[in-house]
């Protein structure tokens, strides 16, 4: 309907009076008045961040800028997000996306995929899943990362992940969980699910090599895995096939297939094991520190803590796991067989254990419930049973499904690594929180405490290297192994991974009697430009994205 003279002149006046809309800010968040520790390893400086969208805006004197909102850090120190570089994490997020321990020790990525990884799977791998899948409900819907990808961004997180694929597990695709050898076709097949996974976005190539199946892999074979990885530019990142007496060996390995596949490797959770070869970190060190003035590129990491921990079932000699879990069981239930398994129980790639050294942690299984949180030692006693027999039982009893603590590392050792410059850090467990459907799974200590560990116990107490090479060691050191080029540094353009912590206050709590226990001293946690730790409080931002390596 045409409008009047007297009209058109109102709605001129009306829209010459509205207010103008207000100009956007210059950033969405700015942390001010904080102590930047860059992730370079060079000594803080005073200076604002401020943080628009997913990036890092800018860093100096932001005080005329404006933001959306600005938030005073004074006295805290202000660094990239803290980088995990083992974290085991990719299976328990799908189930809880707080990965709360983890985020409140200020890590805001996850490298992940020890051997046994999520992708490549088959029903044959999936159905060995199937006790932890079917207690927490978890319904696979994948068979390659590509489709793991799709899951992951479906469930969201409060944390970015990254993974290795894993020649255990595309050997298990391939040949199964006996003590077999490729042919010539089985390993161009293997090759080929290798690749794919690159292709999709691993990070590299992984290998477990002190656990069966991985066990019976060929130098050889994880040799051409590797020139595969190489070739779409990743890394090797292996447990190496022994950590006590054969260590040596096992690292000359290692060193062996970097160099003849022409591919970075990476030491996970370095350690050297059993009392019989405590000290003998300073060879190790040695050994590495020659390979690379040979020109092999060969870094590692650690967990800040002087015990292992990985399943009850690694006493066990390999030969009886040969099969899989349920062959296993069947040999524990054969005499003959048995009494030789009772033999060879504590001279393992973990080197001389005692049951006082065994702490169960955790299990599926109802049946071991009562003696979780327990030495093994202790256990045996009240059953009246041998400490081999006890622990042979205790497999049967939770179907070969038990999580426990190894005491087999020496402080000083575990001191003399973590000096090292190529050393980044590890936690090797998954993040959970307090409540929910891990409240009440034990856990390592590592889980809840390692990046506060280092920052607190063996930067600020100890003093074995400053907090700033600390923070080197969480950010930009395992972002640069990984290629994760835009993470691990507080630059103007990088993403917005960002951790503000206490200096004075950041410490551990967790111990190994009292595991499930949140670290202290870290404020805020920015993942991907969001605040996912506000204060100390968890938000209900979950931006973590699955990062695939360029």
């Amino acid at each position: 309907m045409p409008r009047s003279p007297l009209q058109r002149t109102a709605l001129l006046a009306a829209a010459l009076l509205a207010p103008l809309p207000a100009a956007p800010a210059d950033y969405d968040v700015v942390l001010a008045n904080g102590r930047v520790v860059d992730g370079t390893g060079a000594p803080w400086f005073r200076a604002d961040v401020g943080i628009r969208g997913p990036r890092i805006g800018a860093i100096g004197d932001l005080s005329k800028a404006t933001a959306v909102r600005r938030i005073d850090v004074a006295g805290k120190m202000v660094a990239p997000g803290f980088i995990d570089m083992l974290g085991q994490s990719e299976v328990a997020l799908l189930i809880d996306s707080r990965i709360e321990s983890k985020v409140r020790q200020g890590f805001t990525t996850e490298i992940t995929g020890e051997g046994g990884t999520l992708a490549p799977l088959d029903a044959a791998v999936v159905r060995d899943l199937q006790p932890f899948l079917d207690r927490f409900h978890l319904v696979v819907d994948w068979t390659d990362f590509a489709g793991y990808a799709k899951r992951f961004e479906r469930s969201g997180s409060t944390l970015n992940v990254a993974s290795f694929v894993g020649a255990t597990r595309v050997r298990q695709v391939v040949l199964g969980f006996g003590d077999v050898q490729p042919t010539a076709e089985q390993l161009a097949e293997m090759e080929a699910l290798t690749d794919r996974a690159l292709a999709q976005g691993a990070v590299g190539l992984s290998s477990a090599l002190i656990y069966p199946p991985a066990t019976w892999a060929r130098t050889e074979e994880l040799i051409a895995l590797a020139k595969v990885a190489a070739r779409r530019g990743g890394v090797y990142a292996t447990h190496i096939r022994d950590e006590a007496d054969d260590e040596m060996a096992a690292l000359d390995e290692a060193i062996r297939i970097g160099r003849e596949a022409r591919i970075p490797v990476e030491i996970w959770h370095l350690k050297v094991s059993g009392r019989n070869n405590w000290g003998r970190m300073k060879d190790v060190v040695a050994r590495i520190a020659k390979a690379r003035a040979q020109g092999v590129d060969v870094s590692a990491n650690v967990y800040p803590y002087a015990a292992a921990a990985n399943g009850l079932a690694y006493n066990v000699p390999a030969w009886a796991q040969s099969g899989g879990t349920e062959a296993m069981l069947e040999r524990l239930g054969d005499p003959e067989a048995r009494a030789r398994i009772k033999a060879e129980l504590w001279h393992g790639g973990l080197g001389e254990e005692t049951p006082e050294g065994i702490l169960l942690l955790y299990s599926p299984a109802a049946a071991v419930e009562p003696y979780l949180g327990r030495r093994l030692s202790a256990v045996a006693q009240e059953l009246g049973r041998s400490p081999e027999d006890a622990l042979l039982d205790l497999l049967v009893l939770s179907r070969g499904k038990l999580g426990v603590v190894r005491f087999v590392m020496s402080e000083e050792d575990v001191q003399l690594a973590l000096r090292q410059p190529w050393v980044s850090i590890g936690s090797d467990a998954p993040g959970q929180a307090l409540d929910g459907p891990f409240g009440a799974e034990r856990a390592h200590p590592r889980a809840f405490g390692s990046a506060p560990r280092l920052l607190g116990h063996y930067a600020r107490e100890l003093g074995l290297f400053s907090q700033e090479e600390a923070v080197r060691k969480l950010t930009s050191l395992p972002a640069r192994r990984m290629g994760l080029w835009d993470r691990g540094l507080l630059r103007p353009g990088l993403a917005a991974d960002v951790t503000v912590f206490d200096a004075e206050k950041v410490r551990d709590v967790a111990t190994y009697e009292a595991p499930l226990a949140y670290s202290e001293g870290v404020a805020y946690v920015v993942v991907n430009g969001k605040i996912v730790l506000d204060g100390g409080r968890l938000t209900a931002e979950r931006p973590g994205r699955f990062l695939a390596r360029r």
